[in-house]
């Protein structure tokens, strides 16, 4: 457990050799001294199809295979961490990968993170992704059948241990740790770093070599050991990504807050970089910040990669992003209304598109949602640019429940009205308020309830649309009550 003796054979000599200074697991692949290209190669590399899929596009096909089965019927996410490098690629390039990645864990604390044993998944081919989760489909099926094999094999039954590996390592990629957070995910992936750089140094001068599977179980499950893991209640949205455009400021920001209280890793996407970072800075843990334009294709699908790169995937996204232009709409200039239709129309459809692929690759659905505005059914006077293309947008909550159904996507809009944010401006209010023929109190309040409605209560309504796994194409009204916006 803290140091490593392996038996060297090197040119016909025994030898001892001893990695040990400190805790194995303090070795890293730096400290790890390859032999030159004048000496020999640790892993013979074995031969790998062409270019390699990239990292995006892989990502959420494992993903999707490592989904646990629910209580409820549904799959529970899990999230990715990805690591590579030369020395890793070195190892998972190896012809001899299914030999030396099979031996067993390092320490006790490997064994409860990161299973005795790594999956070796096939390689990722450009172009060929659907050939790649076929093949890794059934050997994610064999792995989990070998998983049950060997507990009973040791006298362990029943469900002592879910079947999935916390390690997947990927030839031509690098290699995923695999958490319930990205906590987990990142526990997981510095060990398998780790074990790299064992059995990296152990190979490089001989063999190396694990305790016997009955052990390394044993280990696996000793009540003392897994106490290390903690029995905590995982929160409703834990392994679950949550990805949020315009999510910087007003109802964006909130959402993703709401979102990382429910136990969800948060991504915010935002025209402002510097302002999405300053919000993941301060919502902590491990929240993603990508400056996104909404209204670029190329913009949309870099951001929704770099949150496949980062979490493996996505599973809730709010499509918020929006800006409010007013004119009397038959006077309006055209290049307003194309302005307002580019960003509140298309963008969702471009970002909604970028949600379904993602979610289609990872195989167990998802929940697309929208801000459609209460503009939508109930216009206010000289808002026809900003009302008009949010009525097409809350279309679209309909068509995506219509069309993607079947791919397990769920919709869900939230017509919030009257909503302090950057679209809802202290200007703005003095302008809406003298467009009704309201003081500014009476407008923000101008309700059913007679209470002015906040960014929270649009945050918790997307929260509540996640989570109603039966419904799908609802709208939900936020705006304190008014006969003239229900839906009927």
């Amino acid at each position: 457990g803290y140091g490593c003796e392996v038996t060297a054979v090197n040119e016909g000599e025994a030898a001892i050799a001893k990695i040990s200074a400190g805790p194995v697991f303090d070795l890293v692949l730096s400290d790890i001294k390859m032999p030159g290209k004048n000496g020999y190669e640790v892993f013979a590399a074995a031969k790998l199809p062409g270019k390699a899929a990239s990292l995006a596009d892989a990502a959420p096909v494992l993903r999707g295979l490592c989904a646990l089965d629910g209580d409820d019927g549904d799959k529970r996410p899990m999230i990715l961490d990805f690591r590579a490098g030369p020395k890793i690629l070195d190892y998972v390039n190896g012809k001899d990968i299914m030999r030396y990645s099979q031996v067993g864990a390092v320490t006790p604390d490997h064994t409860i993170r990161t299973r005795s044993w790594p999956l070796v998944a096939p390689p990722a081919e450009a172009g060929k992704l659907d050939d790649f989760r076929d093949a890794a489909e059934k050997i994610f099926m064999r792995y989990a059948e070998e998983s049950r094999a060997s507990l009973e094999r040791n006298n362990f039954y029943g469900d002592a241990l879910d079947p999935l590996p916390r390690v997947v390592l990927v030839p031509g990629l690098g290699l995923f740790g695999l958490g319930a957070s990205a906590r987990e995910a990142a526990a997981a992936a510095d060990l398998a770093e780790n074990t790299v750089a064992v059995v990296t140094a152990a190979c490089s001068v001989g063999a190396y070599e694990s305790a016997p599977e009955a052990d390394l179980i044993e280990v696996e499950l000793w009540p003392l050991e897994r106490a290390k893991l903690g029995d905590a209640k995982p929160k409703p949205l834990a392994g679950q990504v949550a990805l949020i455009t315009g999510g910087a400021a007003g109802i964006g920001a909130a959402t993703a807050r709401a979102f990382a209280a429910e136990g969800a890793e948060t991504a915010i996407l935002d025209l402002d970089g510097r302002a999405a970072n300053v919000l993941a800075k301060d919502i902590g843990g491990n929240a993603l910040a990508c400056a996104c334009d909404v209204t670029g294709a190329k913009s949309v699908k870099a951001a929704f990669d770099a949150v496949c790169e980062t979490f493996g995937g996505v599973d809730i996204v709010v499509s918020n992003a929006g800006a409010a232009w007013q004119g009397a709409i038959g006077e309006v200039d055209d290049k307003v209304l194309r302005k307002s239709f580019e960003l509140n129309f298309f963008g969702h459809q471009t970002v909604a598109q970028n949600a379904v692929r993602v979610m289609r690759a990872q195989g167990h659905g998802g929940c697309l949602l929208f801000n459609t505005s209460k503009q939508a059914v109930n216009p206010g006077k000289d808002f026809g640019p900003y009302g008009l293309p949010k009525a097409a947008a809350m279309f679209l909550v309909r068509q995506y429940a219509l069309d993607h159904g079947a791919d397990g996507v769920r919709t869900g809009g939230v017509n919030a009205d009257r909503i302090r944010s950057g679209l809802l401006t202290a200007e703005m209010i003095a302008a809406r308020s003298k467009a009704r023929g309201l003081d500014e109190k009476d407008y923000m309040a101008g309700n059913l309830l007679g209470r002015e409605v906040t960014a929270d209560d649009a945050a918790q309504a997307f929260v509540y649309l996640a989570k109603a796994k039966a419904s799908t194409a609802d709208i939900l009204t936020v705006d304190g009550g008014n006969m003239a916006a229900c839906l009927r």
